[in-house]
């Protein structure tokens, strides 16, 4: 059963019971109706299916393995000879991400696909790799209209002109995976049509296997590569792009991420509607959506937006989507979003979606209202429980190893860089000892939590953090109690919004009475500076 299978009420013509969408759509959304959804849960197992063969250990490279290793070795051989003891060196790590840009954009689809992952990956990832690999080119030469022709055709089962009144030959956006042309269908609504390139089911299972062997032997030698749980990347990496293979599950991810719109009661924000009929494997035709970026402010301001309650709205939606209803678009970022003509926000490109099963769900919820209320040993205990640790890793002893408690009551103005230094290398050495690892569906809610934070700085500069996460905070503890108890948190102890801000103030080490989310970026930099140049000094 899928979110978009509840249908409440469909006495008037309306969808929006069913998901966020604009007022006035070019047709009705009745998800139990539209063909291409029969068999969507199938799809998806099967799709997930494919992974295990792809991730399998080997014990000698696969055939493209020797022309990756080959590419790669090439940009990194001549960096790691040059700057062997300068590795943590912020110009140093800026030299190898120029370097290796290019080598990924030069190995194809799969490789750019991940190099846009790791471009969006902002304060999960060294922040040089980010910055250079925003500057990886995914627009690649188009394909000719002919084929694009023969895949609507094949799959839609009629001609391109029985199909669209108009078709623009010309692409708007040509991807490594696909192309999107804009249309006009008989009936006069205008559409968006994505259309699949050539040899994609073929390339991204055999790279897919070369990045899996590659990753446990990066991890040998990093230990850095070790706490990410760089293996367990690669394979949820494999889980997304293997489901952007096939258009069906896409246009399932868009009613999903709707459905939860609306749950949430988040209506500032929508989603395009895909066709009823025309969604194939390879093709996808959906509501064309008329606007602006969402990072223009210039626009925003023309149009009357008012940014906190779009921020409040992506923010909620994205926090509530994961943690109660399971699922969150798993690729925010601004080429994902505009803002329509009628001043509400839009999210685009569903490919990527985050999933939490029920139970990580639940250690999710856990994890987040524990971290705001800095009960450290119980945040300990919802990381395993969300695969952090072995299932039997023993989280008191690690907690009494840490001075857990000590470490999140310090004030960051009382602590030398120094000292932060070491407390991080002895930090990292135990978690690592203890068998931490990243949980892989924890990536991309992280990567969405630290994209709608540093959005702020255009959707929403003056926006007090303080206030805006006490009152989000206190949604929760007012709005879903029963997931919390289920969560096996105590509500009646939990501390109200007023006390998680001034929690934040002393986390923060600041006095101020609020602070927006720039200025905290900034003091967080100054500080993080600070500490390399200590553990420069440090050696």
């Amino acid at each position: 059963m899928q979110i978009g299978d509840e249908v409440p009420d469909f006495t008037t013509p309306s969808d929006l019971s069913v998901g966020a969408f604009s007022d006035d759509g070019p047709w009705v959304v009745v998800p139990g109706e539209m063909a291409w959804r029969r068999g969507i849960d199938e799809l998806r197992e099967r799709a997930a299916a494919q992974v295990p063969e792809m991730i399998r250990p080997r014990r000698l490279p696969p055939l493209r393995g020797a022309a990756v290793a080959l590419k790669l070795s090439a940009a990194m051989g001549p960096w790691l000879v040059r700057n062997r003891r300068r590795k943590d060196d912020p110009a140093a790590q800026a030299e190898l991400a120029a370097k290796l840009r290019p080598a990924f954009e030069s190995l194809g689809t799969t490789f750019i696909k991940l190099g846009q992952l790791i471009a969006s990956a902002e304060g999960m990832l060294p922040a040089a790799l980010v910055t250079e690999f925003k500057l990886c080119r995914d627009r690649v030469p188009a394909e000719s209209i002919a084929h694009v022709r023969t895949v609507i055709e094949e799959d839609l089962g009629r001609t391109l002109a029985e199909l669209f009144a108009e078709f623009d030959p010309v692409p708007i956006a040509a991807a490594s995976v696909a192309q999107v042309h804009v249309a006009r269908l008989h009936s006069g609504e205008e559409v968006v049509v994505k259309v699949q390139r050539p040899g994609i089911d073929r390339i991204v299972p055999r790279d897919i296997a070369t990045l899996a062997w590659l990753a446990p032997i990066i991890e040998k030698r990093s230990p850095q590569a070790a706490m990410a749980n760089l293996p367990a990347y690669i394979e949820l990496f494999a889980e997304t792009i293997v489901e952007e293979l096939d258009f069906r599950l896409e246009a399932q991810n868009m009613l999903d991420i709707a459905a939860v719109l609306a749950a949430t009661d988040q209506h500032a924000v929508i989603v395009p509607r895909p066709h009823p009929q025309l969604v194939s494997r390879r093709v996808l035709v959906m509501e064309r959506m008329h606007g602006y970026g969402v990072d223009d402010e210039a626009a925003m301001s023309a149009a009357g937006v008012d940014p906190s309650p779009v921020y409040r709205a992506l923010m909620v939606s994205f926090l509530e989507g994961a943690m109660i209803h399971g699922a969150f678009h798993g690729d925010l970022h601004g080429g994902n979003m505009m803002v329509t003509e009628g001043g509400r926000p839009a999210i685009l490109d569903f490919g990527i979606t985050g999933r939490f099963a029920p139970g990580k769900r639940q250690a999710l919820l856990g994890l987040m209202m524990t971290a705001a209320s800095q009960d450290a040993r119980a945040m300990l205990g919802y990381f395993r429980d969300l695969g952090g640790f072995p299932p039997d890793a023993d989280m008191e002893r690690l907690a009494d190893e840490l001075g857990i408690e000590e470490l999140m009551a310090q004030n960051p103005n009382d602590v030398s860089p120094e000292v932060m230094a070491v407390q991080m290398r002895e930090t990292t050495k135990r978690l690592v000892a203890h068998g931490a690892k990243l949980p892989k569906e924890m990536f991309l809610f992280m990567k969405g939590l630290v994209y709608l934070g540093g959005a702020l700085t255009s959707i929403a500069p003056d926006v007090d953090m303080f206030g805006e996460m006490a009152q989000i905070y206190s949604l929760f503890t007012t709005g879903h109690v029963g997931h919390l108890e289920a969560a096996g948190l105590d509500v009646d102890a939990m501390p109200d919004g007023g006390q998680v801000a001034e929690l934040m103030r002393q986390q923060v080490g600041t006095d101020a009475g609020s602070m927006t989310y720039l200025q905290m970026q900034q003091l967080q930099s100054e500080r993080a500076a600070e500490l390399r140049a200590a553990m420069k000094r440090m050696g």
